[in-house]
């Protein structure tokens, strides 16, 4: 078997929003779309991000330990452009932090089961050989 994408849901009345986010300030494309899910490639990746929609009304609490992660040299600082652009758009979110190197922003109106982390290229040299 070889990875293909992850997926995570995303609440229905937040669906579009997000999904231009990840287009507009992140550069993903679109590489399929359905009725109730996208999946989505950041160029020069090769595993995908799947999207689908959901209705649930419980976010889960521990939902910070599920995340779409990024690397970043100013982690926080790009958090909070994507806080500041879906604030523009009406949609709250905010940045937290794991450690001085490691952040996470929560839309908790739009993520149900995840945060958008960002961190240090660093902490994810992990001396492996692949």
């Amino acid at each position: 078997m070889k990875f293909n994408h992850v997926a995570h849901r995303l609440d229905s009345a937040h669906f579009d929003l997000v999904v231009d986010l990840l287009r507009s300030q992140l550069g993903f494309v679109v590489l399929r779309r359905i009725r109730h899910a996208v999946w989505l490639r950041q160029p020069g990746t090769n595993v995908d991000l799947q999207f689908s929609l959901s209705s649930t009304t419980h976010r889960d609490d521990d939902k910070q330990r599920s995340q779409v992660s990024f690397l970043s040299l100013t982690p926080r600082e790009d958090l909070e452009k994507l806080v500041a652009w879906l604030a523009e758009r009406g949609l709250a979110a905010s940045v937290g932090a794991y450690s001085d190197r490691e952040f996470f922003m929560d839309a908790p109106a739009a993520f149900v089961d995840f945060v958008i982390e960002a961190m240090r290229p660093e902490l994810a040299e992990y001396d492996v050989q692949v």
